[in-house]
């Protein structure tokens, strides 16, 4: 199959929706001197062989051959002493702003929350930038060359992943070394915003873009936070739990004709929980009986007042001896008892009579 020389080589689009488009789309170009180069007011075109960015064509209707475009004839006479046609790729780059370019965190972002819960937090953020390419010729050897890269999903895949590495950066300095709690970090959008353009901005100056514009529009705690965390090896079991039994609380009070299970379930685990903080606390007491009646008043402590008629126990307790030394006392005689049926009955006055004699 013959190969195509290329007399004329023109992208007639706005790429409104494209940063990078290759000429021709596939195969090799034959390109030959005097071939004219037309570039759009949006545009620039980049020769392109072997990996290297040769020269750039700004906006215009240009000719090969003619002094303005002296890397490409010089190498063209180089490669092929002067003669043509001669092989190369040429890659159309818009040059206008990107704006409004969205972007968002896909997982959410570790930070410390000093004095809160675990301490600990996760954080979720999205957005939106803009970019514009500053430098054409950088920019088709720093990507399409080094990273093979030219679709316009690839290269802002890239974009975004640089933006939310500092992000996360940023983050981290925030909670870390200047000890802000997630309610601090939440009201900087602003100067988050700020900050992460500054430090992206030389990476992108790398590969001859200008980040323009960074923006953050919303900074909030991930809605899922306890299986993240546990998922990221964060959390022990007991932890896990307790925040599960969270959720579901949180999740049942936006939901409270949703299932009288769910409810009874975390009713049961709160009282089981109590049971045990009061057990190890030592404040738990004793089941009622069965029938409802109420628990039975221990005895009150001995050392009160003694009665003025006392049987033989009990004038034993008040003598401090054995009932056999308080029977023997009433047989002897040393002390009257009056017996009654067969119970004996002991005053108290006897008693301290007895102890006065």
């Amino acid at each position: 199959m013959a190969r195509r020389i290329f007399d004329v080589i023109e992208y007639p689009d706005e790429m409104r929706n494209e940063i990078v488009h290759r000429f021709p789309e596939s195969g090799p170009g034959d390109f030959q001197m005097g071939s004219q180069v037309i570039v759009r007011e949006s545009q620039n075109a980049v020769f392109f062989r072997d990996g290297r960015a040769l020269d750039t064509f700004g906006p215009g209707r240009h000719t090969i051959t003619t002094a303005n475009i002296p890397f490409v004839r010089d190498w063209v006479g180089k490669l092929f002493n002067e003669r043509s046609p001669f092989t190369a790729e040429v890659y159309y780059v818009a040059v206008r702003e990107f704006a409004d370019q969205k972007w968002g965190t896909p997982q959410p972002i570790i930070v410390k929350n000093p004095g809160v819960g675990l301490g600990i937090a996760l954080l979720q953020a999205f957005g939106s930038y803009s970019f514009q390419v500053s430098n054409p010729q950088q920019f088709v050897a720093q990507i399409v060359g080094a990273q093979g890269a030219y679709t316009t999903a690839d290269i802002q895949g890239r974009f975004r992943s640089m933006i939310l590495s500092k992000l996360q950066d940023l983050l981290g300095e925030l909670g870390t070394k200047q000890g802000k709690s997630v309610l601090d970090i939440i009201g900087l959008t602003e100067e988050i915003g700020a900050g992460v353009r500054a430090k992206a901005q030389d990476d992108f100056k790398a590969i001859g873009i200008t980040l323009k514009s960074f923006y953050v529009e919303n900074i909030k705690p991930s809605s899922k936070s306890a299986e993240e965390l546990r998922a990221m090896g964060m959390l022990d079991m007991q932890t896990y739990m307790q925040l599960q039994a969270a959720d579901a609380m949180r999740d049942a009070a936006k939901n409270p004709g949703g299932g009288a299970g769910l409810t009874a379930g975390i009713g049961a685990g709160i009282g089981i929980g109590n049971i045990m903080g009061q057990a190890f606390q030592g404040g738990m007491q004793p089941p009622a009986p069965a029938g409802g009646a109420a628990p039975v008043a221990p005895a009150a402590p001995s050392g009160g007042p003694a009665p003025d008629v006392m049987n033989p126990t009990q004038a034993a307790s008040y003598l401090q001896v054995s009932e056999a030394d308080v029977m023997k006392l009433i047989s002897d005689g040393q002390i009257k008892a009056k017996q009654i049926g067969s119970q004996y009955k002991i005053s108290k006055k006897v008693l301290d009579d007895f102890l006065a004699s």
